[in-house]
């Protein structure tokens, strides 16, 4: 058994991660139903933003500890 604490994805990291992908779907399905090519792609490009932000807080410490 390990001493170490599995948090289950419930970190900073995984909550600020998956409300920017949430936010960048929300913008890119909005572009699909306004016909807005510029919309969706804002949307993918957030999309992309938010698995970066969430390595970074990863890495910053703000992430769960990786099992051994």
């Amino acid at each position: 058994m390990s001493s170490k604490r599995s948090h289950h994805g419930n970190t900073p990291a995984a909550w600020v991660t998956v409300t920017i992908a949430f936010t960048a779907f929300v913008v890119g399905g909005a572009g699909i139903l306004l016909a807005s090519a510029t919309i969706f792609w804002a949307g993918v490009a957030i999309f992309v933003i938010s698995g970066v932000v969430g390595k970074v807080m990863q890495m910053a410490g703000y992430g769960q500890y990786p099992r051994s």
